[in-house]
């Protein structure tokens, strides 16, 4: 049987044994029957979704197995991580369900990054439950209950412990760059966003989990929790798009390809292809847009929602009423052809 994900990290351990996050630098969508079987003959592994933290004689067995399947990449992380003292997680998911450790989150997460599995592609149910809240500093992930000594300890020395967040995500960075890429700020592109190659995150721009850009964007808005924004659309400085969480709304939220949310302007439905928001507006799914001809006449008047995924529309602000108007995108959006030539 397909296993679906697998993954060799190395991690990080509170003082008590909590695993706090893992990283994983070459994971596995889909590995081959051969690896798996190598694998469970040297550790044992008879299936499921486990994570198994390796000891230094398992983890010179894992190097023979991949070794003996030619996994040659797989190989060079266990000579390169010998002799750490930072747990070795090896993580196996048999099947694409709820997961139920820390490193099975973060191999999920890494996936994502990796661009080894789109947005909206992976069962992340009950993850924020498996994610411990850190504190991200210069020194790596510290758990919170280590955190005043470790800070004191660190004054002791002459040094300071310089705290960038306090989160359960971190920064995307950290963990995987993708090719293609240009972030400004990457403390504002958390792990689990999908980053298509030719996007420009530039310092306002916001990527979060399971949402990303599937080509070439310059994105200097925010793209929320489940956003997926398509090839070749931009998101103006300030614009929002709403996100999509367990327990929220259940539609997801998308902007087409050759899309331009312009500045400020906000976003609560799904967008097709070739559409403009102007800057400012924001169109959420109940706002009550008027349609208009040709010739700039109102010919009806009906929920955002109802035009979700249509093509080729154009939605801005009536100056004089405040209506929100909505008429074919004639323009087609032209957009800089030259900054995406160069992102």
């Amino acid at each position: 049987m397909t296993t679906f994900a697998f993954g060799l990290g190395i991690g990080t351990q509170s003082s008590t044994g909590e695993l706090l996050e893992v990283y994983f630098n070459q994971p596995l969508l889909n590995p081959s029957d051969e690896l798996i079987k190598a694998v469970s003959d040297k550790l044992g592994y008879t299936g499921g979704n486990q994570a198994i933290e390796l000891n230094a004689a398992q983890l010179t067995d894992l190097e023979g197995a991949f070794l003996s399947v030619d996994a040659e990449d797989q190989a060079e992380i266990v000579e390169i991580c010998k002799g750490t003292a930072q747990p070795m997680i090896l993580t196996i998911l048999e099947t694409d369900a709820d997961p139920e450790t820390t490193a099975e989150v973060y191999l999920k997460l890494s996936l994502l990054s990796q661009r080894l599995v789109q947005p909206h592609g992976l069962n992340l149910n009950g993850m924020f439950g498996k994610l411990p809240n850190v504190a991200w500093t210069n020194e790596g992930a510290i758990s919170l209950a280590d955190l005043p000594k470790r800070q004191l300890a660190a004054r002791a020395q002459g040094r300071i412990i310089d705290v960038h967040s306090v989160d359960k995500f971190p920064k995307m960075a950290n963990y995987v760059v993708p090719a293609g890429t240009r972030i400004a700020a990457t403390s504002r592109v958390r792990l689990g966003a999908y980053v298509g190659e030719g996007t420009t995150v530039m310092h306002e721009g916001f990527i979060n989990f399971n949402a990303g850009t599937m080509g070439v964007s310059m994105v200097e808005g925010r793209i929320s929790a489940g956003v997926v924004v398509g090839n070749g659309s931009d998101l103006g400085g300030g614009c929002s798009t709403m996100g999509t969480l367990s327990g929220g709304n259940n539609v997801v939220i998308s902007v087409g390809e050759n899309c331009l949310l312009g500045a400020n302007a906000g976003l609560g439905l799904p967008l097709g292809d070739r559409c403009t928001v102007e800057a400012g507006l924001y169109v959420t799914a109940g706002s009550k847009v008027s349609l208009l001809d040709d010739q700039n006449n109102e010919v009806g008047t009906v929920k955002a929602a109802d035009l979700a995924g249509k093509p080729d529309l154009l939605f801005r602000r009536n100056s004089l009423n405040g209506r929100i108007e909505v008429k074919t995108n004639k323009s087609a959006i032209e957009l800089n052809q030259e900054l995406h030539a160069h992102n």
